[in-house]
């Protein structure tokens, strides 16, 4: 366009005033209104100057006079503004536009125009040079002939129908992006992202709290900071050098998780041994040599408690190399060490049960009896806790010879040989009066002397575990809890104890086992500071037992976890009940419980085991 026409398109002072929207529109399609009026003006004159009929051949050449001042105009457009050259294909096509090899050479003039401007220099420089010229004029090409804000525009990729805004991406080939897919635009590859999979959230989930709930490492709502740490630690083991600065229960759980994941190695051992520390504690020894057992006794030679589960390589030449050391043993817990001669046992007691003041044997087979234990009362002074558990050579006279051990406080024996309930009097009898612990697993035959036992000679219990037994009554559990001078004790199992009739097993006329009113006698005495309680398959104490247990005036603040498995007359009212009187029960269980279908849970609350579909731990949300 020439500069009268801009001139007299600006006006006498240069100012533009406000236009129309066909003149905005037009003017976006470069299309200049003032020169179709001026065209028109000079197609009028030229009719009025022939009247004698030959206007129509002046009309045909002022046609064409406008098609190519039109084709002028926007050839010069184009030149001073490069953005927009392709909106002037649209208005030379409204008008007898170009050829399409015309407008491709004139797209090369403003690139090569565009290569001379300082911008492309600038964008060169930036680049190192790396990319091809052209290629760079053609960016800044596509970017100036873009679409201004407001307008509509197809989007490059989903090819949907949008507005242009200032925030609108350029895609990777040319065009411009809607909004969805500008936010899927990889800013550093200029690739769309691929969309990420929905996973299922919920995959597995539900089997790992079940797997949770019944180790009892299970608490609802969020980990806290310490757990989450210790999980990161134990899934990157490797790199860990050291466990110094950490303080011994944290150790401790460290050392629990990663015996739960098989972790525990003869590379990993070395993090827990360290030559100030007194207490070593090993959850899972089965991948340990006999060579990392010496190394125990060679690196912490301070050391004070010994815990160790699954120690099948624990053998009589470690028990040789433990013997040889200046070590004097506290605790000693060993456990599945059923290689370990009974002679060993007897050498071990003998030269250090001066200093051993804990001592649990688990799962030793036949090679720890009666013989080790009689020499307890004379080579253990000061041994004040005992446990026996899975033993299948201990007998009767073992247990005679554990009641010469004045000095003990805890008992508790799971053996497989049958004891006579006279023995475990004569027992209660001599060191009942110190106990604080006393438990009796899976004792069939032992009847309601014990319990009588247990009421005329302990005034210190704490614990009080009896289950399996088949011929304690109802009125033996009574006879316990009514006017006993003990104090309320802090956890009670008595699972198990009721009728096995195999004939008619729900027929109890004889009230074999705890029913009704030892329950209701045991709440009575020790339920205001009971923390946990385990009653499972006691399938004889009725509903209105559990009803007048746990009413509305009874209240029971300490206890956090309680066993209600297999008993059969527990329903919906009674649990709600149960959740009510017990403000801070954090566990239930109700497996068996057929009656239990519809609860409604507290929040922070745990119901396990319910007969439905929905799974085994229903979690509150009142």
């Amino acid at each position: 366009m020439s500069r009268q026409s801009r001139a007299q398109r600006r006006g006498a002072g240069g100012i533009m005033g406000p236009q129309s929207a066909l003149t905005d529109f037009l003017a976006s399609h470069n299309i200049s209104a003032n020169q179709i009026r001026l065209d028109a003006e000079a197609r009028r004159r030229a009719a009025q100057n022939n009247p004698d009929g030959s206007g129509e051949q002046q009309d045909e050449e002022a046609t064409a006079t406008v098609t190519e001042n039109a084709t002028a105009t926007a050839t010069a457009d184009t030149q001073y503004d490069p953005a927009s050259t392709e909106q002037s294909g649209r208005g030379q096509r409204n008008a007898g536009a170009v050829s399409k090899t015309e407008k491709q050479k004139k797209e090369q003039k403003v690139i090569e125009k565009i290569k001379a401007s300082k911008k492309f220099q600038k964008r060169k420089r930036q680049s190192g040079d790396s990319d091809d010229e052209d290629d760079i004029a053609r960016a800044i090409f596509q970017e100036r002939s873009a679409p201004l804000p407001g307008q509509m525009e197809n989007c490059a990729l989903c090819k949907k129908r949008f507005t242009v805004t200032p925030y609108s991406r350029n895609a990777p080939d040319g065009g411009l992006l809607c909004s969805r897919c500008g936010r899927d635009l990889d800013p550093d590859d200029g690739a769309p992202k691929k969309k990420a999979k929905r996973v299922n959230a919920g995959a597995g989930k539900r089997r790992q709290i079940q797997s949770k709930i019944l180790d009892g490492d299970y608490h609802p709502g969020a980990k806290s900071l310490m757990t989450l740490c210790i999980e990161t630690l134990a899934k990157n083991i490797h790199l860990a050098e050291d466990l110094n600065n950490l303080a011994p229960q944290v150790i401790d759980k460290i050392a629990r998780k990663l015996s739960k994941q098989r972790l525990l190695n003869s590379t990993t051992l070395s993090l827990f041994l360290q030559p100030s520390a007194h207490d070593v504690f090993i959850y899972d020894a089965a991948k340990l040599t006999g060579d990392d057992f010496i190394r125990i006794f060679q690196v912490v030679p301070g050391l004070r408690k010994l815990k160790v589960c699954n120690a099948i390589h624990f053998k009589d030449d470690i028990m040789d190399y433990l013997l040889s050391r200046h070590i004097n043993l506290e605790a000693f817990h060993l456990h599945g060490a059923n290689l370990l001669s009974e002679s060993k046992w007897r050498e071990f007691l003998e030269k250090k049960g001066q200093s051993l003041q804990s001592l649990k044997v688990y799962w030793t087979d036949k090679h720890f009896g009666d013989e080790a234990l009689s020499l307890l009362a004379t080579a253990c002074p000061n041994l004040n806790r005992l446990k026996v558990s899975h033993n299948q050579k201990v007998s009767g006279e073992g247990v005679m010879a554990i009641a010469k051990v004045k000095s003990l406080q805890h008992i508790s024996l799971d053996l497989r040989l049958d004891v006579h309930p006279d023995i475990y009097v004569s027992l209660l009898i001599d060191i009942g009066a110190g106990l604080e612990t006393f438990s009796l697993t899976r004792v069939p035959d032992t009847d309601n002397t014990v319990l009588d036992a247990i009421h005329n000679n302990c005034q210190s219990l704490q614990k009080l575990r009896i289950t399996d037994s088949e011929i304690m009554t109802d009125e033996g559990f009574v006879r316990l809890f009514t006017n006993w001078e003990n104090k309320p004790l802090l956890f009670i199992d008595f699972q198990k104890c009721r009728n096995l009739d195999q004939a008619e097993p729900r027929s109890n006329p004889d009230n074999i086992g705890l029913c009704s009113n030892g329950f209701k006698a045991l709440m009575a005495h020790s339920g205001k500071k009971l923390v946990k309680l385990n009653v499972h398959a006691c399938r004889h104490i009725s509903a209105a037992a559990f009803e007048e247990a746990f009413s509305e005036d009874k209240v029971y603040p300490d206890l956090v976890k309680l066993e209600i498995s297999f008993c059969e007359e527990v329903t919906d009212f009674i649990v709600g009940s149960i959740f009510r009187s017990c403000p801070n029960l954090r566990e239930l269980n109700v497996f068996g419980c057929m009656k239990v279908k519809d609860v409604k849970v507290p929040q922070g609350k745990l119901l396990v085991g319910m007969p439905t579909a929905i799974g085994m731990v229903v979690d509150g949300d009142d």
